[in-house]
């Protein structure tokens, strides 16, 4: 290379399908193989992801990798009293692309490094547990699906429900007709947030490369009281990044529908202006044909609770009319609320009575066992790329129509843009802080 090294090459090709294209592809993995795993991004659902995997005999976690050092001693003590032996720790996830020896990324990172990190994973030939909201934009999630399928790579999304068997049992429920046809889904998401108090910069402490954190994202000066997800530089919003989870159990017990013609939003920052640029109230209806789908959302509402998880794992049901994550399915014979991460479905008939019902489980060990297996099969998994790009998409829709000043908007399935709408257009994507930027081809 000209008396550059290899290393050097990358370090400033990075971003370019050119640069890794060199990378070494991972071989398969044998039936009785154990399945090795990098992850990328040690908050707490990167932490708990590795702790799990580490505890299965069919996978080893063999790296850990966070910007943040300080993060680095929690998730190895996790992870050596899962599966004993020391894994590696970097600060750079490039490390872990370069390990011939991992077949798998998993990319529990801030919302603005989820694209990026997967496409360079698949490029690097690993496959990807990438976590919701899949992508940070709707041009992002379409290179995912692109990079998925020119490397064929396994890509499995957060979106753990998707793999519960009372979730399907629901579905198919829904489809035999004997709730009758159904035209109205509405799905909840109210929480309570903070009002977060404002603090001066900071210097970036030891042990951060916040370089490397920001990554395609605008490097903003440092703060330590600012939460990624209130900005729309790191993050699709606070509600988006939970809501996906019940639009995306929507579109499933919907038949899983790809695009709706036209999104509405209203709602706006309310009750929470403490300089956030997300907003704490999200009113979207989408119209797929004859069906209606509507999403209520909000960050103020300490009435509506999460299932506990003494529920979702028991035989018993939420409380539902104060059930914040719920979704209702109405039809022309009969009504089913439906809980996520167990809680199960219950039914009620045109006279308001409860004519069937049925627990639910959570479902990680399942959500994780669908994806080893796809990675020994080469079938896709249950919540694959598309699926995750259709559930997150409704996200960007919403939060486009509010940034537009809550204009409705129709939507063009074959060009994933919006009819006569230029100042929609130009938020299908963002742009990047060079070197790391999404490319144009995969």
């Amino acid at each position: 290379m000209n008396n550059v090294s290899r290393r050097d090459f990358l370090r400033t090709s990075i971003g370019t399908a050119a640069a890794l294209s060199v990378l070494p592809k991972r071989t398969s993995v044998g039936a009785n193989d154990k399945v090795i795993i990098g992850v990328m991004g040690l908050g707490g659902r990167g932490t708990y992801l590795a702790e799990k995997f580490a505890q299965r005999s069919d996978a080893k976690v063999a790296w850990l990798c966070d910007p943040n050092a300080r993060r680095f001693a929690r998730a190895k003590e996790a992870v050596m009293e899962a599966q004993g032996g020391s894994p590696k720790t970097t600060q750079d996830f490039r490390n872990i692309l370069d390990d011939k020896n991992v077949d798998v990324l998993i990319n529990a990172t801030p919302d603005h490094w989820h694209a990026l990190g997967t496409i360079m994973a698949c490029q690097a030939g690993k496959d990807v547990y990438v976590e919701k909201p899949m992508a940070h934009n709707i041009f992002e999630g379409r290179q995912m699906i692109a990079a998925a399928r020119k490397y064929k790579r396994i890509i499995q999304v957060g979106m753990q429900t998707r793999s519960a068997p009372y979730m399907a049992r629901a579905r198919d429920y829904i489809r035999s007709g004997k709730i009758g046809d159904v035209y109205l889904v509405r799905v909840f998401n109210m929480m309570q947030h903070p009002f977060r108090q404002r603090s001066a910069d900071q210097p970036v402490p030891d042990g951060f490369d916040y370089d490397m954190w920001c990554g395609p994202a605008a490097k903003l000066p440092y703060n330590p009281s600012r939460r990624w997800l209130n900005y729309w530089e790191y993050s699709c919003g606070p509600i988006p990044g939970d809501l996906v989870h019940q639009l995306d159990l929507a579109r499933f017990l919907m038949g899983d529908p790809q695009y709706p013609q036209t999104v509405s939003h209203a709602g706006g920052i309310c009750a929470l202006n403490d300089g956030r640029t997300c907003p704490d109230t999200q009113i979207a209806t989408y119209e797929y044909g004859k069906t209606t789908l509507m999403t209520e959302s909000a960050l103020w509402t300490p009435y509506m609770k999460k299932t506990p998880g003494s529920v979702r794992d028991s035989d018993g049901f939420p409380n539902w009319p104060f059930s914040s994550t719920k979704i209702e399915v109405c039809g022309t014979k009969g009504f089913v609320y439906v809980g996520r991460h167990g809680g199960g479905w219950q039914v009620h008939d045109s006279s308001s009575q409860i004519s069937y019902s049925e627990f639910g489980r959570q479902a990680d060990a399942e959500h994780q066992d669908n994806f080893l297996d796809c990675i020994r099969t080469r079938k896709p998994a249950n919540a694959n790329a598309e699926q995750g790009h259709y559930s997150v998409l409704l996200c960007h829709l919403a939060n486009i129509s509010y940034r537009v000043g809550n204009k409705k908007l129709e939507f063009d399935p074959k060009t994933e843009s919006f009819a006569d709408c230029p100042e929609a257009n130009r938020l299908l994507k963002r742009k990047y802080r060079k070197p790391w930027v999404v490319p144009e081809k995969v």
